[in-house]
């Protein structure tokens, strides 16, 4: 799993942004929450959460821990 991603930020929308990290530009999906609370600087560090799918692989960042927490026991409900 990838526990977070820190690089520059290279492109933000109210739900993914993406994220250059030696040269590798991540797409991360993020929540409105971590939207508003995205600094407004070049370098940003986010907490992230892999979702595997048999069709594909989605990356999630978060500002905040307890953020990412709150995602991972929602994705445990049935």
């Amino acid at each position: 799993m990838i526990a977070h991603i820190q690089g520059k930020l290279v492109e933000k929308t109210p739900t993914e942004v993406v994220i250059d990290c030696n040269g590798v530009g991540y797409h991360i999906n993020i929540s409105l929450h971590t939207y508003s609370l995205l600094p407004n600087a070049d370098f940003v560090k986010l907490f992230t959460h892999l979702m595997v799918k048999e069709d594909s692989h989605s990356l999630y960042g978060f500002v905040e821990k307890s953020e990412r927490e709150i995602f991972k026991m929602l994705l445990s409900v049935s």
